[in-house]
């Protein structure tokens, strides 16, 4: 039986809903709306939407499913005019945000008219964005949760799931409040944490300059995210307060006893301390998706010649391997320098890393 499924916001996450669902399902028509309407005319030409919406209201009302796939404060907008229109009786709306406890106060527009509403959050991303970015396998593998309240039934959970069970991710149920405490810790604190870093690297610059130049190597590396987006990441905090606030105080807390090792001169407790970061960091996954999205990098031990990035770029082009971003780590006269290559996907890492050393180059990968 045909299901029209209905995707508000096309981009990244959007866009690789749309194509994973069209083309698991075939029984599926994919229509799309977007506020952006070049987005929404590129995903029409790509073939990553069947059909372009007519206005919200219409896709909405016609809609099976309807996937809000747009920033956190759009995400309320959004639920906000669903309300006010007359969806069908059996209608299942899920959303795409990375906090949930407001989505699901907000949400409530919709399930006190008996709608069926059940938060998500599909922990998968990439560096590119729009729905030229978009990628069918891009939940492969990835954390994928679901939020359901108690006015979800079982049934709907179901049928949401057997809808995503193409994505190949691994589908997880959590409490909204759950969730958001989870991913407060691995995700929304550390990004903080790293434009916090930032600030005081700035901050101490205006002491002495050389801290630009200094940190070009593994500080910038170690505070990449906080290159992301400042109008998500503002939103992302405002949603998310209440868990974020509670953490401050667990991370004061912590920062005091390192304080207080150090101010002691506790060579042992220091030692610990460190042990212990690296023996469960250490365990962490390595191949695995979490909520931070991975940096696929691949270092390559580069001789000092011109031409050499070129002939580099030249062998992966000729092998089809797409890189995301290029940087040189060290170049001096008359030894190796090293290029870090940003690449997509893991696949896509190990092609790179096989050409390059089918060339002779050699490659490694940091942990």
């Amino acid at each position: 039986m045909e299901k029209r499924v209905l995707i508000i916001g096309l981009g990244l996450i959007g866009g690789s809903l749309a194509l994973n669902i069209k083309n698991t399902y075939t029984e599926a028509t994919l229509v799309g709306y977007d506020i952006n309407n070049q987005q929404l005319q590129l995903a029409n030409t790509l073939t990553v939407i069947d059909e372009i919406a007519p206005s919200l209201q219409e896709g909405a009302e016609q809609a099976d499913f309807i996937f809000i796939a747009v920033p956190v404060a759009q995400a309320e907008q959004i639920i906000e005019q669903l309300a006010t229109y007359s969806l069908k009786s059996d209608v299942i709306i899920t959303d795409v945000g990375s906090t949930k406890e407001q989505i699901i106060k907000k949400a409530e527009l919709l399930t006190n008219k008996g709608w069926q509403f059940i938060g998500g959050h599909p922990m998968a991303g990439s560096h590119k964005s729009g729905v030229t970015a978009a990628r069918g396998h891009l939940f492969e593998n990835a954390m994928y949760v679901l939020t359901p309240t108690e006015t979800v039934t079982d049934e709907a959970l179901k049928q949401l799931k057997l809808l995503l069970e193409g994505t190949k991710a691994n589908l997880i149920v959590l409490s909204p409040k759950e969730h958001d405490k989870l991913v407060g810790v691995i995700s929304h604190f550390p990004h903080i944490i790293a434009a916090s870093l930032v600030h005081q690297a700035e901050h101490y610059q205006e002491e002495n300059e050389l801290v630009k130049q200094l940190a070009a190597g593994g500080f910038r590396d170690i505070t990449r995210i906080a290159s992301s987006s400042p109008t998500m990441w503002r939103d992302i905090l405002l949603h998310n307060h209440d868990s974020l606030l509670h953490m401050f105080e667990h991370w004061f807390k912590e920062m005091e006893h390192v304080r207080e090792m150090i101010k002691q001169k506790d060579a042992s407790k220091i030692y610990d301390y460190f042990v212990k970061a690296k023996q469960f960091r250490d365990q962490l996954p390595v191949r695995a998706k979490g909520a931070i999205p991975s940096f696929y990098d691949l270092y390559v031990d580069v001789p000092d010649y011109p031409g050499i990035i070129s002939e580099v770029t030249g062998y992966l082009a000729e092998e089809e391997i797409s890189i995301t971003n290029i940087r040189i780590l060290e170049t001096r006269e008359d030894i190796y320098g090293v290029l870090r290559l940003s690449l997509q996907t893991e696949e896509d890492r190990k092609k790179a890393k096989d050409c390059l050393e089918n060339h002779s180059y050699a490659t490694f990968i940091a942990d």
